[in-house]
């Protein structure tokens, strides 16, 4: 695909001239594809006169093709045939630091050519990258600054191509503002000066193929901005990234993933998870499980393999939640504050690795969710701030552009290339990864622009309002197109306020997720388990005032990483008393909310009852897992995921009013609830004692006759409890209560959780749980 040549005017006719010369070495020369390559230009011909200039005016100009090239270092530079490798020309060398022109013989059309370049002790064959003409489609960079570019990565950043037979990689980059730029990389010592892009003014993209390029070579992109300052970028659409302090982007290699999990997403596409169990388990790669005599490795992803994904399914979850994965400097920020948003982190495995984890889980039954940061960036110099001396990503005006609580900028989600940005990196972590869904940091901040700010930093909408009116639009617009490009996903927003309608569909006004976390419910609960049994009572409706508001959206019970780090403790130790105590009440919690409507999210750790804070320096204790307590807490979490997967009563109307019925709330006195779970014909009962006192002859509302049977009682010694229940069986009496026709008298185990489930005729003999 060789360029097409325009024809040079006689003023023109100088091989090259010196200014042009200057330019080059200067780095400063506003259209590199106009000058370096092969060019048609009109000269006058040959001649012996000694009348010199004037005879040659009389004389008609004839075509000729005309090759320059900057190669700094070269000696000699050999113009030939790429077809049948003939020697055309040798090139004038025109300046020392390797700048060459020459004439292609006798040649009037333009042909495919390679450059035998001699240096001191080498000598290379070569394709000129100024060869080539622009690899990009009109409709491509059309639909990428209207904002509906969903795979904009298949032609930004560093991409694999074939070019008459040449294999190359093209890199593509957005930089309207800038006076040039360059890709630089360690194959030409960095040096901005080599490899100048050619710039499309009415999108403001710079781009460039440069045949034979290595796979892993390390690259960035020289800016240098209106006021004349060199920056140098890493690629924001790089699919590989360096670690800090270098960031570089890396070049991928090209290969391809061959999935095995086809019958997951067929299986997937038909699923609709609202009315189906979603029991997410959140983990941090980095310290779930470290390896090494001090633990200071991390699991690569064929350990995670090995490890993680058995676990996962030992214990019964149906999702892993990936904290997030795109490319970080900074292990502090635990991924929050990405850099590459299209690089997976270097830190466990490469690319095709993460594809095999995410095969793995599919093939195994688990879905992979995964935390995407679209709310914000960091200022990291090589990152997207300033990009090419503007504010390209971010807003000028600090009111709107920076986060004053994170010290980070806030994308303009306004501006039709950042939508294509943020669209496109969505659609590939979904599309190259297989993952099942996203869990979007931080929303609320992205909703509105008085977030966080004092009156005086934040500037209103068009219409006075609070509301940050582009960033709605494009939440809106994500939601839509990838739950129609991907069906069965999961889009979840981590919404902290009453914003109303997050998972509304937005033809019907709302935002469009699927999911929301219920952070009141998290708030309200822990604030709860985490006061003295004896003050209890004052607060019970901060474990029943969720329910009043628990079917307006689509709710994600969420007790995340963010609850277990930065002084506030591990859930065990929120709880105040003794060890019996915190193993009782965290049991007797978790119960709870596996009882109460809405999908499960546990943090890593929790599970087992982890007594430390989370550190992300650090592994989880594993080690606790040789005591008892924890041992029981570990089989607690496993049955009630078992109980949930396995009773439709705890998620066919999960989202429905219908699915739930209290026997009571009320009774604050004696810190028990007591509800209903169900779904058609089957029913749950919960009963859940939050207090150390133990209650005999307690009378529970029943609503079928017959005897009900202990699914679960989390005060069993089989989980480290006391083992005050009801021998497993119950036997109902015709004595209305609480609403239900029948009742029984029960006995209530201290700080724990029961589960009746009704024994029918068929299951008369079979053995309590």
């Amino acid at each position: 695909m060789t360029k097409q040549i325009p024809v040079q005017t006689p003023a023109q006719t100088p091989l090259i001239a010196p200014s042009e010369i200057e330019a080059l070495l200067a780095a400063d020369y506003v259209d590199i594809f106009a000058l370096l390559g092969m060019h048609a230009i009109e000269m006058a011909p040959a001649t012996k006169s000694s009348k010199g200039i004037k005879e040659a005016k009389a004389v008609s100009l004839v075509k000729r093709l005309v090759v320059r090239c900057f190669l700094p270092g070269a000696e000699r530079v050999e113009l030939i045939v790429k077809q049948d490798g003939r020697k055309v020309a040798e090139l004038e060398k025109c300046h020392d630091e390797g700048i060459f022109a020459g004439l292609a013989g006798r040649r009037i059309n333009p042909f495919e050519y390679r450059l035998r370049v001699h240096y001191p002790f080498s000598v290379e064959e070569i394709n000129d990258p100024y060869q080539y003409a622009s690899l990009l489609s009109d409709e491509a960079l059309y639909l990428f600054s209207e904002g509906r570019q969903e795979q904009a990565y298949r032609f930004m950043g560093a991409n694999w191509r074939e070019v008459d037979g040449v294999s190359g990689v093209q890199f593509c980059v957005w930089a309207p503002n800038a006076k040039r730029v360059s890709l630089v990389h360690d194959a030409i010592d960095w040096d901005g000066r080599r490899q100048v892009m050619r710039h499309h003014p009415a999108n403001g993209v710079w781009e460039i193929f440069i045949p034979s390029m290595k796979a892993l070579t390390h690259y960035k992109y020289e800016i240098v901005t209106q006021e004349g300052e060199r920056v140098l970028k890493a690629d924001p659409f790089g699919r590989a990234m360096q670690g800090a302090p270098g960031n570089a982007s890396i070049v991928p290699p090209q290969l391809d993933y061959a999935w095995q999990d086809k019958r997951w997403l067929v299986k997937r596409a038909k699923q609709s998870w609202h009315d189906q169990p979603v029991s997410i388990y959140e983990v941090h790669l980095g310290s779930w499980r470290r390896q090494g005599e001090n633990g200071e490795q991390y699991l690569s992803y064929s350990q995670l393999i090995d490890q993680l994904i058995p676990y996962v399914v030992e214990m019964g979850y149906t999702h892993l939640q990936l904290m997030p994965l795109c490319e970080y400097p900074f292990d502090g920020s635990w991924g929050y504050q990405p850099v590459g948003l299209f690089a997976p982190t270097h830190r466990f495995g490469q690319p095709h690795e993460l594809k095999a984890f995410v095969d793995a889980c599919h093939q195994a039954g688990i879905g992979v969710i995964l935390d995407w940061v679209a709310a914000h960036f960091p200022k990291d110099p090589h990152g997207l701030t300033r990009f090419d001396g503007s504010c390209l990503y971010e807003h000028e005006d600090p009111r709107q552009g920076e986060h004053p609580d994170w010290d980070t900028l806030i994308y303009n989600y306004g501006r039709g290339e950042v939508q294509s940005y943020l669209l496109s990196n969505a659609h590939y972590w979904l599309q190259e990864f297989h993952l099942d869904g996203l869990r979007l940091d931080a929303v609320s901040s992205m909703l509105y622009l008085d977030y966080s700010r004092e009156p005086h930093q934040w500037l209103p909408n068009a219409h006075g309002g609070r509301e940050n009116l582009d960033a709605i639009a494009f939440l809106q617009d994500l939601n839509t197109r990838l739950y129609q490009g991907f069906p069965g996903i999961m889009m979840i927003a981590e919404e902290s306020t009453a914003w109303p309608g997050v998972t509304k569909r937005v033809d019907e006004g709302g935002l469009g997720f699927g999911f929301k976390w219920n952070m009141g419910w998290m708030n309200d609960s822990l604030s709860y388990i985490g006061r003295d049994p004896i003050h209890r009572s004052h607060h019970h409706n901060e474990l029943t005032f969720s329910l009043m508001y628990c079917f307006t959206e689509q709710f994600i019970l969420s007790l995340s990483h963010d609850e277990v780090v930065h002084g506030k403790g591990s859930l065990l130790h929120k709880i105040p008393g003794d060890d019996w105590q915190k193993f009782a009440t965290l049991r007797a919690y978790l119960g709870f909310m596996w009882g109460h409507p809405g999908k499960k999210l546990l943090f890593m750790g929790a599970d087992f009852a982890q007594r430390d804070e989370w550190d992300h320096q650090h592994s989880l204790d594993w080690h606790l897992l040789a005591f008892e307590p924890h041992q029981g807490m570990q089989r607690w979490v496993k049955d009630l995921n078992s109980l949930y997967r396995q009773s439709v009563a705890l998620y066919g109307d999960d989202h429905h009013g219908e699915g739930f019925n209290w026997l009571d709330c009320d009774n604050a006195s004696a810190g028990v609830l007591s509800f209903i779970r169900q779904s058609g014909d089957k029913q749950l009962i919960f009963i859940v004692n939050m207090t150390p006192e133990v209650y005999r002859e307690f009378r529970i509302g029943l609503p079928q006759p017959g005897r009900y049977h202990e699914r679960l009682n989390s005060d069993s010694h089989y989980y480290g409890g006391s083992d005050v229940g009801n021998q497993g069986m119950i036997q109902t009496q015709t004595q209305p209560y609480q609403g239900q026709a029948q009742s029984a008298c029960i006995s209530v185990p201290p700080l724990a959780c029961l589960v009746l489930e009704q024994v029918l005729e068929l299951d008369e003999h079979r053995p309590c749980d």
